[in-house]
């Protein structure tokens, strides 16, 4: 009998429909044929400890794979991975994910966890097991965080991005021995089976506020067209799938890809959408975005960030992004018939009290003329969140300014640092109180006013009803105590798609 075998773990992330789980279909394909493994999806599990420990007390599990991003799925992830230790103490842990790669001091530290993936695990996973498996050097192998036998936290060389193409397919068929593959298809308002799907690794930037910038370090690297048509045409086939969601960091990098893909799909009548650039889906011309949406694409997520010139280079943003290049993009999208889905980080520190509260009004009226030039673009609001870039002149910045990341791991998953994970009630001293609730209150009023088409139950005479109440407040600038628009909101179950995503059914 084996005793070898391998959990891998997707920690519960939301309360509504849910997706593919990617990240642990990724790691499972890396180990496919070589060792057996399970996987266990906390979204579908009732009671994902239960089916963890079923699985454990048969002694033939040796490894727990664990993906772990920042905000939800660290309320399974650090209790169960410290019960593991406690009650199998020779079971080895092993997480993934951009919590993992950016905190791993912390969770190495808080001796639960065994390793961290730094970053893709397609070589790295296989590797690990194998050297374990044979009592072999883990030091030649790359994005690995461990401690050695002294103690001492070792951080090994990280690998260069993979070609895409010549990784092994997802185990799609094995994940639907364990969970209906059907399920994980939702009704959104992109489609009635909506299929989540990442074709890259990385992004070419380095945005100083972005989770994904120490892990990648500025690199890219893509599925081809053809490659990514495989899969959705297995989808569309087998499920008769309507539409994708690309959660790709950075899915239009390549215009000749993104321009092949869309011919390819061009016939299927699926829907997509995917996160992008302004500056660099505003170097396709009006034709190429035209061909985009006639193939399907509804929506880009784009990092607006702010319309302050001055912030976005404080951000480091890079590119060539300015707030009239903002202005003219939701245009020309208007006219492309592409909803801009923009986000923006309000609350950057500055020098001065005054400063800040200046440069969040200043954006408050700069998205209302966003809004004012294309009305269908969607706007998300997120509170600036600090990210570890460590080395980064804004990271020197909140250091200054008093604000530190937690120490031990139970710690991240208090109520105050989970908000701080997704963005929207940070614990950063130059923030006043009074500061957030201007954000907050302008939200609800422009939620109010604009309800997001991505919450496909908020039509008809609950939009009308929502735009009617909320529509005085808007116009003259009247954000304060916003109780009447939060109530209809509340009864309605209004769903921001910031935190929970698209709605879904």
């Amino acid at each position: 009998m084996l005793m070898n075998k391998i959990i891998l773990f997707n920690p519960r992330s939301a309360n509504g429909k849910h997706r593919i789980p990617n990240s642990i279909l990724q790691v499972g394909a890396s180990i496919h044929g070589k060792y057996e493994y399970v996987f266990v999806d906390g979204n579908l599990e009732k009671d994902p400890w239960l089916t963890i420990e079923s699985y454990l007390k048969t002694g033939e599990f040796k490894y727990f794979g664990s993906t772990v991003m920042p905000g939800p799925q660290l309320r399974q992830a650090i209790p169960f991975t410290k019960k593991i230790k406690e009650t199998y103490p020779n079971v080895i842990t092993v997480w993934g994910g951009y919590f993992a790669s950016n905190q791993y001091k912390v969770a190495l530290n808080s001796g639960c966890v065994d390793y961290v993936i730094n970053g893709p695990g397609d070589n790295t996973f296989p590797e690990l097991v194998n050297a374990l498996e044979a009592n072999e050097d883990l030091s030649f192998i790359k994005n690995l965080i461990y401690k050695d036998n002294a103690n001492q936290i070792v951080k090994t060389a990280v690998e260069a991005l993979l070609d895409q193409d010549t990784l092994p397919k997802f185990p799609y068929d094995y994940l639907n021995s364990f969970y209906p593959v059907q399920d994980y298809l939702a009704k959104t308002f992109m489609g009635n089976k909506t299929l989540s799907y990442h074709s890259s690794m990385g992004c070419p930037f380095s945005c100083s506020f972005c989770a994904i910038v120490p892990i990648f370090n500025a690199k890219w690297k893509g599925m081809s067209a053809s490659r990514i048509y495989e899969d959705v045409k297995y989808f569309k086939e087998k499920y008769n799938i309507d539409a994708i969601e690309f959660h790709d960091n950075n899915f239009f990098t390549s215009k000749k890809r993104v321009l092949e893909f869309s011919e390819l799909i061009m016939n299927d009548n699926i829907s997509y959408w995917g996160e992008g650039r302004i500056d660099t889906i505003n170097m396709y011309n009006d034709d190429e975005l035209k061909l985009m949406r006639k193939a399907g694409c509804k929506m880009i997520f784009l990092g607006a960030e702010t319309g302050n010139d001055a912030v976005l280079k404080q951000m480091n943003k890079g590119g060539t992004q300015t707030g009239q290049m903002i202005k003219d993009f939701v245009l020309r999208m208007k006219n492309a018939d592409i909803v801009p889905e923009l986000s923006f980080v309000l609350g950057m520190p500055a020098k001065t009290e005054k400063e800040v509260y200046d440069q969040i009004l200043w954006d408050i009226n700069f998205i209302k003329e966003i809004k004012a030039i294309n009305p269908n673009a969607e706007i998300i609001i997120y509170l600036f969140s600090p990210v570890p870039t460590e080395g980064s002149q804004l990271y020197k910045q909140i250091l200054d300014a008093g604000f530190s990341f937690p120490e031990q791991l139970e710690e991240w998953i208090s109520p105050s640092w989970e908000n701080f994970d997704l963005r929207k009630n940070p614990l950063t001293p130059w923030l006043k109180p009074y500061m957030i609730d201007t954000i907050k209150n302008f939200e609800t009023v422009l939620n109010g006013y604009y309800p997001t088409v991505s919450d496909f139950r908020i039509r008809g005479y609950k939009k009308r009803l929502l735009q009617m109440v909320s529509a005085l407040r808007y116009k003259y600038n009247i954000y304060h105590y916003p109780y009447e628009i939060k109530a209809l909101h509340k009864i309605w179950k209004y769903r921001q798609p910031e935190i929970e995503g698209f709605h879904s059914e």
